[in-house]
């Protein structure tokens, strides 16, 4: 008779709650909005400004081959726009500006309308990394241009001697003006890491280096490090970009540049993003 009756109805068992999320996981998950959004740690930003420093010689050493100008330091453009003027009322006058004094303007002009740009990342927000991304992006594609531009102005991009410049046709002026845009560009997103100050300029970074306390101390020294760093890196991308100019001309340093700015946009995604106030 009792093995007639019916066994009580059996009901799932809930999985014990250290299997459910809790509340602070579902807080740690992060999105890919969330991600490109997030700010970096600028601590962790050093390879990414190593990488930009070296990008800065491969890029100038290409503008500077071609005409003598340095397309990322605007300090002697500005100068010699300067002596242009005064050589308008001097005793031998010219009646308008040498072709360096058009390629020094072109270039200037270049490099302010691209770092205007960085007003973008003040709206954004200047550590966020949609920012960084999307203006290392923008700089890839600018080089890009001037590698295309520089590829059908028809002209070498290696100049003989001051007086006889290369680069002096529209096309080719439109790759200088390019690669000006990029830098311009690239020297606000250098605000991202204090020691390094900018990826683009190097005087000032001499004078910091120089003039450090512990420049000559045998032990790791992050500010002198890190100003020592962007200088050799300027250095070699300069070394490999005219090695790149001799075997294949201006065009294709130019293209392998770009890629490299890619690159360098991807790498933004693995930096650490900034820690939270307050967390452990």
């Amino acid at each position: 008779m009792s093995n007639s009756l019916s066994k009580p109805p059996t009901r799932e068992l809930d999985p014990p709650e250290s299997w459910l999320p809790t509340q602070n996981e579902h807080r740690n998950r992060v999105t890919w909005r969330d991600k490109l959004w997030g700010e970096v740690d600028t601590k962790r930003t050093t390879t990414s400004m190593v990488w930009a420093c070296f990008l800065t010689g491969l890029t100038s050493a290409v503008s500077f081959s071609a005409c003598y100008i340095w397309c990322g330091f605007q300090t002697g453009g500005v100068a010699q726009l300067g002596i242009a003027v005064a050589r308008l009322f001097g005793s031998n006058r010219t009646s308008g500006f040498l072709m360096p004094d058009k390629q020094a303007l072109c270039s200037l002009l270049s490099f302010l309308l691209g770092t205007s740009l960085g007003r973008f990342g003040d709206k954004i927000g200047p550590h966020r990394r949609i920012w960084l991304i999307s203006a290392t992006v923008a700089q890839a594609l600018l080089v890009m241009a001037a590698a295309i531009a520089a590829h059908y102005s028809g002209q070498s991009g290696i100049a003989g001697d001051r007086e006889d410049p290369s680069w002096t046709n529209p096309t080719s002026f439109a790759a200088l003006g390019f690669m000006s845009a990029s830098l311009g560009l690239q020297g606000i997103i250098g605000v991202v890491s204090r020691p390094f100050g900018t990826a683009v300029v190097l005087t000032t970074v001499w004078v910091t280096t120089i003039n450090d306390p512990f420049l000559f101390a045998l032990r790791l020294v992050p500010s002198r490090d890190h100003r020592l760093l962007s200088i050799a890196a300027v250095f070699v991308g300069a070394f490999v970009s005219r090695a790149l100019i001799d075997s294949i001309g201006p065009a294709g340093t130019l293209g392998i540049c770009a890629g490299l700015r890619f690159l360098g946009a991807a790498g933004w995604m693995g930096i650490r993003d900034k820690p939270k106030v307050g967390a452990v």
